[in-house]
C-alpha cells in the first residue's frame, strides 16, 4: 500500500494556487511540501494544517494504492 497525494495537486490546481502558496496559508514547512511530492508519509499534522488551510476533508488530499510491481 502507498499513499498518492495527486488529489492535492490537482486541487490546489482547481484553486489557481502554487505549493508555495499551500505552504503559505497553511504554515507547512517547505520539506513536508517536498515530501508530498514524493507520495511520502508525512505527519498527520501536517494533514490536518493542509486541510485546514484548504477547507477539505482528508479524502479531498489524498488516497491509498496499491504498490503494483511487475
Amino acid at each position: 500500500m502507498a499513499v498518492s497525494y495527486k488529489k492535492l495537486w490537482k486541487l490546489l490546481i482547481d484553486r489557481d494556487l502554487k505549493k508555495k502558496d499551500l505552504q503559505q496559508i497553511s504554515g507547512v514547512s517547505a520539506a513536508s511540501i517536498t515530501k508530498l511530492g514524493r507520495n511520502e508519509n508525512v505527519n498527520m499534522e501536517i494533514i490536518e494544517k493542509i486541510c485546514l488551510a484548504l477547507n477539505c476533508d482528508v479524502a479531498d488530499i489524498m488516497e491509498i494504492t496499491e504498490n503494483t510491481r511487475n
